[in-house]
């Protein structure tokens, strides 16, 4: 088993040669890809305890999802305490804000998924996510014609958004957020969708009963709430392929909406070099405090 030296931390890097998708990329190209972008996702994990969904035998085996910190977590790996909604003991989770950090938890081969506040403050959200899922047969073509809907929306609130693909079937749009309580947030993103459905009909829906989603794009409004986690950008998903939770511009969803190829957005951990060269780090303003703005006192923002 290898060691490596990462910015002075020494890491124990196994089974470089496992296949881990189907089509032939092995453990030691994902590697790859975290230490050539740490860069672009660092900053979407700092400060932010992290849920981690494992699949060490590849999407088709077993996946797990790990909260509390892993038995033998290198000891200068960071870690938090995270309030449990119900009380009692905290959760202890893995906070990555440094490259061997990331080396050591892509080693792990899993999902990374964090929640929207930082550990100094839990419950105090810092971004707003909406989580757009397509129920058969609508598709990410319809999820796209929400999003821009949603993005209108949410800038008449003062609001700026960004958009990332799920890396499986749908689209995240986001929003940077001046602090503000987890509850309140949560309580935004819900009336957000149910407005949309509203404006948006036999195209959107804002509820959460399955029953009602075939053919619609679900607006999930639920990962606002304080014990919630979400992908983060960049992250490679377990699916069948190496799909990554990328960021996109908008004009790309504008394309797909107005008829372009859906498979634009089928963005895969080879596509990212080029897409970051060519178009920058779309997200950007995700991380950045003075793009945060805050949420509309109630009764302040528009409504249709």
């Amino acid at each position: 088993m290898p060691v490596v030296t990462v910015e002075g931390r020494r890491l124990t890097l196994t089974n470089l040669d496992k296949v881990i998708y189907p089509d032939g990329t092995t453990k030691g190209e994902l590697l790859h890809y975290y230490a050539s972008h740490g860069d672009a996702l660092l900053p979407h994990l700092a400060d932010r305890p992290l849920s981690l969904l494992r699949y060490p035998d590849g999407p088709a085996g077993q996946r797990f999802f790990t909260k509390n910190v892993p038995p033998g977590t290198p000891d200068w790996v960071n870690v938090a305490d995270v309030p449990r909604s119900g009380g009692g003991e905290p959760l202890r989770q893995v906070v990555v804000n440094d490259l061997p950090g990331l080396m050591w938890a892509a080693n792990l081969v899993t999902e990374l998924h964090t929640y929207q506040w930082r550990a100094q403050a839990p419950g105090v959200a810092d971004r707003l996510v909406l989580d757009l899922d397509p129920g058969a047969p609508a598709t990410i073509a319809d999820c796209c014609r929400v999003a821009l809907w949603l993005r209108e929306r949410l800038a008449a609130d003062g609001l700026a958004a960004c958009a990332k693909t799920s890396g499986s079937k749908g689209l995240h749009v986001l929003c940077p957020l001046r602090p503000t309580p987890s509850a309140r947030a949560s309580d935004y993103a819900k009336e957000l969708a149910r407005e949309a459905a509203r404006a948006l009909p036999g195209l959107a829906i804002g509820e959460m009963a399955r029953r009602l989603r075939p053919g619609k794009v679900f607006i999930d409004h639920s990962q606002n709430a304080a014990r919630k986690t979400t992908a983060a950008p960049y992250t490679l998903r377990a699916r069948p392929a190496p799909t990554v939770s990328a960021p996109v511009g908008w004009d790309e969803l504008d394309e797909v909406a107005e008829g372009g190829d859906p498979a634009s957005l089928d963005i895969r951990m080879a596509d990212i070099a080029r897409r970051l060269a060519e178009r920058g780090e779309l997200m950007r303003d995700l991380t950045r405090a003075s793009a945060a703005r805050p949420l509309p006192e109630r009764g302040e923002g528009r409504r249709t």
